[in-house]
């Protein structure tokens, strides 16, 4: 069993729901904010990840954090080493191959919250942070909760975009299903199953929960 590379996967996965999920309210905030027309279309392109294959997508980022790229060059010079093949580039990377899995549950728990429940908030002298705060974030809940589970779950089995991005170095970009990829490859089959086993447990936990808290969501609706 290799317990580094879960551990890493865990990490990764940890810490793009730390950063991702705050970020995708504030981008679901700002699309409700949007007229229809350019909500739909940076709907379509923030949605990309979902249809594109992980493979041609970790090329374009490849493309866009490489040592080439205004990004790579500056985080370069600031730490001295690439972003590329690094624990950051995967991560940086995780962020966006897991954006509409943040975004589009919190963007639909906002659309499913009443305006008038925004307006009573705003007559009641409440700002508009003081309404998302007291009255939105409450009923939200149940869509962060599937936005965090979803993205941790997809951070976990993701394989062509990390492999692209990181490649499989030990310790610093070789995730549990980049493991499992070399462990299959090297006919490591007590390694393989192994993986399969725990990323499985995984998933299947992650569906229960989902499961659980979809009720929660309908009456919220």
């Amino acid at each position: 069993m290799d317990w580094t590379a879960l551990g890493l996967s865990l990490r990764l996965a940890l810490l793009t729901c730390v950063l991702l999920v705050p970020l995708a309210v504030l981008l679901a905030l700002w699309l409700r904010r949007l007229p229809a027309p350019a909500g739909r279309l940076v709907e379509v392109i923030g949605a990309l990840p979902l249809v594109l294959p992980p493979t041609a997508l970790g090329y374009w980022l490849l493309v866009a954090l490489g040592r080439g790229s205004p990004l790579g060059e500056l985080w370069e010079r600031l730490t001295g080493r690439p972003l590329v093949f690094t624990f950051e580039g995967i991560l940086l990377a995780s962020l966006v191959f897991n954006l509409p899995f943040a975004v589009q549950p919190i963007a639909r728990g906002l659309a499913a919250i009443p305006r008038e429940l925004r307006e009573a908030a705003w007559l009641c002298g409440l700002g508009p942070l003081g309404a998302f705060v007291k009255v939105e974030l409450p009923l939200l809940r149940p869509s962060l909760v599937v936005a965090l589970v979803l993205v941790f779950a997809h951070t976990l089995g993701e394989f062509g975009v990390v492999l692209m991005v990181g490649g499989a170095i030990p310790g610093e970009t070789r995730t549990a299903s980049v493991a499992l990829y070399d462990a299959v490859q090297a006919l490591d089959e007590r390694t393989a199953a192994l993986l399969s086993a725990v990323l499985l447990a995984f998933a299947l936990t992650a569906l229960l929960v989902l499961q659980l808290v979809e009720p929660r969501r309908e009456r919220t609706r």
